[in-house]
């Protein structure tokens, strides 16, 4: 479906989602909304649990919190932006809200830019949290909110966009 008001908020697509939103996975009989339940009920259902360190593992706590520092931290100044840029008509726009989700955007970057120093991923191997992460900083570094100083968080953002599944689904 496209990414358009009038699509999101569909009654077709209100039956899957009760906000009008995205994502939403339609898998045989089961529809799942929330971008953080969807990638666990694939990596149970589909990847019999690949993707993240067993739960003894000493990389199982930074798989969590990066996992989900995406949806607590990272998209919800990613949400304002896209509205006050994209989905909102140019007249009810607020520049203020605007400015401060991007200022706060690039300060909860920090922390994964730090993380990331001498790493190709977030703990160290690909895992389900640069699933989650990594396209909320792709989408961060396409709205402008990663400076260039922050070379490891930019050359993630690189990493992640090269790989062929990130390819396929970006441009599907």
């Amino acid at each position: 479906m496209d990414f358009h008001p009038k699509d999101l908020k569909s009654d077709e697509h209100r039956a899957r989602h009760p906000l009008g939103r995205v994502p939403v996975l339609d898998d045989d009989d089961v529809s799942i909304y929330e971008s953080g339940a969807i990638v666990e009920y694939v990596l149970e259902r589909h990847k019999n649990g690949g993707l993240k360190p067993p739960v003894d593992s000493p990389d199982f706590p930074a798989y969590l919190q990066w996992f989900h520092y995406c949806e607590g931290m990272v998209m919800p100044p990613v949400n304002t932006i896209v509205v006050q840029t994209v989905l909102l008509p140019p007249e009810r726009r607020d520049e203020k809200a605007l400015e401060q989700a991007k200022r706060l955007l690039t300060k909860s970057l920090v922390a994964v830019e730090e993380a990331l120093a001498g790493k190709d991923y977030l703990i160290g191997d690909f895992s389900a949290a640069d699933i989650m992460l990594g396209h909320a900083c792709f989408m961060s570094n396409r709205l402008g909110c990663v400076p260039d100083e922050m070379v490891n968080l930019k050359a993630y953002v690189e990493r992640i966009a090269a790989r062929p599944a990130f390819q396929k689904a970006i441009n599907s």
